[in-house]
């Protein structure tokens, strides 16, 4: 039986998400510095797109004022009304949807060329810039120290180093660097030695000898498979190989905190005095040789917006600074209506005017998207705001999403990270939401709140005498908050608060 090839016409109806579409639902979820970073890439690919300079916004905002004075009697003359736009980093007086900006599926879309219907006059009214200054100006660009700052050298920098001042060489050199190459951030080998081999078809005996050798270089113990390995061989660098600490690391691992001491006294035979010494011989050691050399870099974290009080209401102020002041360009626009200019040059002027409209729209839709967020936790967290951690109310973005009739997943865009400027401090907006639950009086409390107070018992317990968590569940329904033992011991884990056995022999 034969398959013959053969079209097919079919009718249905599906989602189709628009380029200008797709960049809103991006732009939601971008932070401040991501929206910046786009904005200059969007500046320079996009001819119809420019920057204001900060020194000359003033200036550019003040002709703008005059010139819209000036053509509003001729406006209202015509009928017309005149808008006199407002500029701010990225804002632009433009009229767009808040919703979602969903397509309806059921509507009926008409194939037309939507630039078409632009209101020429009225879009370069809200978008131009008032024209060109000609300055002439010496751009000088000033060194910053921040360019001469060093990278401090990394794990496999020092390691590497020393490997090529040592007399390894030949296979057991490549096997050695194929170690170094495989470490995780605690300096663990992150490979068993079968993987390793299979890197350059190495013998098991090549690897062991590399591997060896690794563990020997500075700091000792790097490349270790786990922590006993590693404290092994800081033991053997340090001559106690044969001693009793080496013993109780390698035969002994699982009796070595110190609330199993006594058991583990007696089952040696040996004083717990000297078994505590030795002990705290061990706890001298570095069972993680490779976190030293992991420098965490620095999150650069600039509100979105900051929330203040004046008098007893609380005003949501926009943090634009940083932000390039875009205008549409005048030359391009002159362009377009010129009867001269070519179709082909009119056509590429178009997409890019259309292109500039759509950024122009989306950066206006997210800004507003934020700001009604934004008022409606102010609303619901006012005790927070006012009074502190503790009055945190429990929030759900259903609850936000339902508010500002948007859908759950625009809400958990906008509040995904995104920080912002309270009377409590830089917070971010995520952490506004929370479970809760409800007292015995029928007061709704955060599941936040609770560990916190769950942290504060354990912190001002007596450390000879840690609380247990059953102790914790009765002091919590004494307030008229019942959770299990179980539910306790949960937020203590989540916390990474240790049992109250083991807060007792840290002690």
């Amino acid at each position: 039986m034969s398959v013959k090839p053969h079209l097919q016409t079919s009718l249905s109806q599906r989602l189709v998400l628009t380029p200008q579409m797709r960049q809103r639902i991006e732009m939601l979820q971008m932070t401040k510095l991501e929206l910046s970073d786009m904005i200059l890439a969007e500046l320079d690919q996009n001819i119809m797109l420019e920057s204001l300079e900060p020194s000359d916004g003033a200036e550019e905002v003040a002709e703008i004022a005059a010139e819209g004075e000036a053509a509003a009697p001729e406006a209202s003359n015509a009928g017309e009304d005149v808008a006199v736009p407002e500029y701010s980093a990225v804002e632009v007086a433009v009229e767009a949807p808040v919703g979602e900006g969903e397509p309806d599926l059921g509507a009926d879309v008409e194939q037309r060329d939507a630039f078409d219907e632009i209101d020429y006059g009225q879009t370069f009214e809200d978008y131009l810039d008032p024209g060109y200054k000609t300055q002439e100006r010496e751009t000088r660009e000033e060194f910053s120290f921040e360019n001469f700052l060093s990278r401090p050298p990394s794990l496999t920098d020092q390691l590497m180093w020393q490997l090529g001042l040592s007399d390894i060489e030949g296979e057991y050199r490549d096997a050695a660097e194929a170690i170094i190459g495989n470490l995780d951030e605690n300096g663990y080998l992150a490979a068993t030695y079968e993987e390793v081999a299979e890197m350059g078809s190495w013998p098991l005996e090549v690897v062991e000898l590399a591997h060896r050798a690794v563990m020997h270089l500075d700091p000792i113990g790097i490349g270790s498979r786990d922590a006993r390995e590693c404290l092994l061989v800081q033991l053997e660098a340090m001559g106690e190989a044969d001693h009793l600490a080496a013993r109780l690391v390698r035969d002994h691992w699982d009796h070595l905190p110190k609330h199993k001491l006594p058991e583990l006294s007696r089952q040696i035979g040996i004083p717990v005095d000297q078994l505590i010494a030795e002990v705290e011989k061990i706890r001298l050691l570095d069972p993680y040789p490779g976190r030293r050399f992991s420098v965490d870099e620095s999150q650069y974290i600039e509100p979105e917006v900051s929330i203040e009080k004046v008098d007893d209401d609380y005003v949501i102020r926009f943090n634009d600074d940083g932000l390039p002041m875009l205008r549409i360009n005048r030359t391009y626009r002159q362009m377009m209506l010129a009867k001269d200019t070519s179709k082909e040059a009119k056509d590429f002027i178009k997409d890019k005017f259309r292109s500039a409209i759509d950024l122009l729209k989306n950066i206006e839709h997210r800004r507003q998207t934020i700001l009604r967020v934004c008022q409606s936790i102010v609303e619901r967290q006012r005790d927070f705001l006012d009074l502190g951690v503790e009055h945190l109310r429990p929030m759900m973005l259903k609850d936000i999403a339902e508010d500002i009739g948007m859908h759950l997943s625009t809400v958990s865009r906008v509040v995904n990270r995104k920080y912002v400027h309270t009377p409590q401090g830089v917070i971010e907006l995520r952490r506004f939401f929370t479970e809760g639950m409800k007292s015995d009086d029928g007061e709704d409390v955060s599941t936040r709140v609770l560990k916190l107070k769950i942290k504060k018992m354990i912190e001002a317990e007596d450390p000879r005498n840690p609380i247990t968590d059953d102790e914790v569940a009765r002091r919590l329904a004494a307030d008229g908050v019942k959770l299990s033992r179980r539910t306790v011991a949960k937020y203590r884990d989540q916390m990474r608060i240790a049992g109250s056995r083991e807060r007792r022999a840290i002690v």
